[in-house]
């Protein structure tokens, strides 16, 4: 990549893969819920954050490891679990899987990836964590609770915060379905798109892969709404290992979740993609920290863009931070090349970042007070 096709911020990354992709498939990735006020509010309080830079601190070894649950991932920062990634561009969810293996970090394998999850764990050399959705009456759930168990998964993200799944009208006007209906406006879209679309129909059209195995079955429309604390005490009983907890945004919420068993939780409102009147999340970060102490372990994701957004997220509480849309964007930009630029763009920001703020590692707890 080179030019105008060089990868020097998430701006950049988002401006590229909007020219390549589909329309349909950028408003699927780019997309929120309702008129996007919750995600703009978001970036909002994100932006609003200020860092202290300090002077004379030597800061001339930093270092950006991070311990996540028994292991130290070499950045500060891992991939959320999303949807058919390789509508990003072939290949996707193993290009994320690797990268994330490199660095020994998580990588989220959604319900709904596009490539199996028993693949991505043995791709992200055991770096996979599975993101699990309650839907019907939880007995499809349950399969693939025990699916993910005998894959060696050894995290379960269980995703609460779609009880039902939000209305994104830049989905609904561009006929954006699972699985997908091609009709004429499809069409055009494609055709307007011929990178995209050969590259795609070389490589056969992404799909559910996690339900193309016999006696698993998933409809995206299906009520998730069943999902109650009973439910939950029951996952706690089945799974044995790491249970983290993602779109959680209420203090009593969290409170409540780390009483019943939760090893962490990920404060998250899904990218700003299912509730417009939602609070912003980062805000609540913090406010969960404060309610629930320094040592419980608190993830999160949502509107983040840059290495300063990391150190931010950290700066209000978190222990890891995720990075979704970005990871997309990068990948539809340049493929392998595109998201590689990204990763290392990132680490570069969160370290200069550090450098400009007098630190030498970030701790995962909040620190401007200390």
């Amino acid at each position: 990549m080179g030019g105008g096709n060089t990868i020097h911020s998430y701006e950049d990354a988002r401006r590229i893969a909007r020219r390549r992709l589909p329309w349909m498939v950028f408003d699927y990735i780019d997309g929120a819920a309702g008129n996007g006020v919750a995600e703009a509010r978001n970036l909002a309080a994100l932006q609003g954050i200020e860092l202290q830079p300090r002077v004379l601190v030597d800061v001339s070894r930093r270092d950006l490891g991070v311990q996540v649950f028994d292991h130290t991932g070499q950045v500060p920062f891992g991939i959320s679990p999303m949807g058919m990634c390789n509508l990003s561009a072939p290949g996707a969810d193993v290009m994320l899987a690797r990268i994330a293996a490199k660095h020994q970090v998580p990588v989220g394998v959604s319900t709904v990836a596009s490539t199996a999850l028993e693949t991505m764990i043995e791709e992200a050399q055991g770096h996979a964590w599975f993101q699990l959705y309650f839907s019907g009456d939880g007995s499809g759930t349950a399969k693939l609770v025990e699916r993910a168990k005998a894959a060696g998964y050894k995290t379960l993200i269980m995703t609460l915060d779609v009880p039902e799944v939000g209305r994104r009208p830049r989905e609904l006007r561009r006929g954006f379905k699972m699985p997908f209906r091609i009709g004429a406006l499809q069409f055009l879209d494609f055709a307007l798109h011929p990178r995209w679309s050969i590259a795609s129909l070389m490589a056969g059209a992404p799909d559910l892969a996690n339900f193309k195995t016999p006696g698993f079955t998933f409809d995206r429309t299906e009520s998730r709404a069943a999902a109650n604390w009973d439910f939950f005490k029951r996952l706690r009983d089945t799974w044995d290992g790491n249970l983290v907890v993602k779109g959680v945004t209420d203090v009593d919420d969290a409170l409540r979740l780390r009483e019943e068993g939760a090893n962490a939780i990920q404060v998250s409102t899904h990218g700003g993609r299912q509730l417009d009147c939602a609070p912003p999340p980062i805000l609540a970060l913090r406010r969960i920290r404060d309610a629930i102490g320094p040592t419980f372990p608190l993830f999160y994701d949502t509107g983040l863009r840059s290495g300063e957004d990391i150190v931010k997220a950290y700066h209000m509480g978190a222990d890891f931070v995720f990075f979704g849309r970005a990871m997309q964007f990068a990948i539809a930009a340049g493929g392998r090349d595109g998201l590689s630029q990204m990763w290392r763009l990132l680490a570069e920001e969160a370290s200069l970042t550090l450098a400009q703020i007098g630190r030498i590692s970030l701790p995962g707890k909040p620190f401007l007070s200390e």
